[in-house]
């Protein structure tokens, strides 16, 4: 909590796939080596992103020698890495083309593709020999003159296009590459064409071999960066599975993170009764105990067949040392104490007078799609949806999660923050005030010893 990070958002991070910047909600912190402790306080973001990458690399690092993957292309584990490369970016095209084509006849999966290309005599005739390699000429020159209206073409002109872009003539990453369409897009289309009602999980599996081979340039390129790009991201991609696999002991409830660094300001989405499990750990001195609703159930009562049900004691299991919750649990309080959540300060007491302690971590989405043009010009924005959250404890033994949720383009229209939800549960005090002291004022019971479920004897008798 102590370690320094910089919260310049001038960096670019290659993550995700990608190149990526990150910025700040406030403008002022951008110069600041503030400490974790300070950045959990005052919501920072580029203190986070960059102890994820810490968390990254060290992941990596244990996992598998990165340093010796990228420092040789004659390591033999470098294929492997590429090959798994081709097939996962691969299924993601396939998993994107799949959802254009999906519901659609045959003559409106083949417009879908139309529509994306500028057609020309040889695209269209790679096109069509791809797709229908069986079709005669009579059909092929159907084809070219329905959507190439305005060109002539003799007859000796469309033998040559029906003949040069035959069956066999081209690689798929070639037909691809002439009819200026992603290999995958075409072969997917292909596909459909011949079982137009695959699934989504048949057409994975019947792309292996494709997917392979339209990366196979990767193998052969004389450019060794090429290569040493998608090693990192496969790299990448095994450490958040390996932090993932971690956070799965705490409580996460999805099953992968998106493996990007931004997943540390929230982009693997969490859900609320998630984020109030992982404070109960923390104020269980890192014991993660079970949810319960009902601790009991009592029917039939003074009768032949009286049941009383209980559950069983569970005595939990560790998933954090004991310092590490209370090192959290200081720090969530700085953040009610001074930080993004000061306004709460204050607001609930003992039964002294004296104030509760409460902490929590404060958190704004504005979550949505932008196309940023040449030189970083913004061409459109559209929103998906705005939240705000604040996950607290109060005192000892309550905890929970407050959130605000704007679904859709209406979240255009509003613009608040996670101090909303914190005013909230400000504004709940009085209302909660009564179930935070355990005692003869509090609507809350401390545990009663477990209950043993029990059947009466007439009830055994019956069975």
């Amino acid at each position: 909590l102590e370690r320094r990070y910089s919260a310049s958002p001038n960096e670019r991070f290659f993550t995700g796939a990608g190149m990526h910047r990150f910025g700040n909600f406030r403008r002022e912190d951008d110069g600041r080596l503030p400490t974790m402790r300070e950045a959990l306080q005052e919501s920072i973001n580029l203190p986070f992103v960059r102890l994820m990458r810490d968390l990254v690399s060290y992941s990596t690092y244990q996992t598998s020698n990165g340093a010796e993957l990228l420092k040789s292309d004659d390591n033999p584990e470098r294929r492997e890495y590429l090959r798994r490369f081709a097939d996962r970016e691969g299924s993601v095209f396939i998993q994107r083309f799949w959802k254009k084509y999906r519901g659609k006849t045959d003559a409106e999966r083949i417009e879908a593709l139309l529509d994306g290309m500028r057609p020309t005599p040889p695209r269209l005739a790679a096109v069509h020999r791809y797709l229908m390699p069986e079709a005669d000429r009579a059909t092929f020159d159907r084809f070219l003159q329905n959507n190439l209206p305005d060109v002539e073409l003799s007859d000796k002109a469309l033998d040559s296009l029906y003949t040069r872009y035959g069956p066999g003539a081209y690689s798929l990453p070639d037909q691809g590459y002439i009819a200026r369409v992603h290999p995958l897009d075409l072969w997917l289309l292909g596909y459909l064409i011949k079982h137009p009602d695959a699934g989504i999980s048949e057409v994975i599996d019947a792309s292996k071999a494709e997917r392979q081979e339209v990366y196979g340039w990767l193998f052969r390129s004389r450019h060794k960066s090429a290569r040493d790009s998608r090693i990192r991201i496969m790299l990448e991609v095994e450490a958040f599975t390996d932090i993932h696999r971690r956070w799965q002991r705490l409580g996460y409830p999805f099953d992968h993170l998106v493996p990007s660094l931004a997943t540390a300001l929230g982009s693997s989405g969490d859900r609320p009764a998630a984020l109030a499990e992982l404070m109960g750990i923390i104020v269980n001195d890192g014991v993660r105990l079970p949810s319960v609703r009902i601790d009991s159930l009592h029917f039939a009562a003074d009768t032949p067949y009286e049941t009383r049900l209980g559950i069983k004691p569970d005595a939990g299991a560790r998933v954090l040392h004991s310092e590490v919750a209370a090192a959290l649990r200081e720090a969530l309080a700085s953040v009610v104490e001074g930080g993004t959540a000061r306004r709460l300060r204050g607001s609930f007491l003992q039964t002294d007078g004296e104030p509760l302690r409460v902490g929590g971590k404060t958190g704004t989405g504005d979550n949505r799609i932008q196309t940023i043009g040449a030189g970083g010009r913004l061409i459109s924005s559209l929103a998906l949806n705005r939240t705000a959250t604040f996950v607290f404890f109060l005192g000892p033994n309550h905890f929970g999660t407050l959130t605000a949720y704007v679904p859709g383009r209406g979240a255009d229209s509003f613009r608040f923050t996670s101090a909303l939800p914190v005013q909230v549960l400000k504004g709940m005090a009085p209302i909660l005030q009564p179930y935070l002291q355990i005692g003869a004022q509090t609507q809350c019971r401390p545990p009663a010893e477990p209950i043993k479920p029990t059947l009466t004897a007439g009830m055994a008798s019956r069975s």
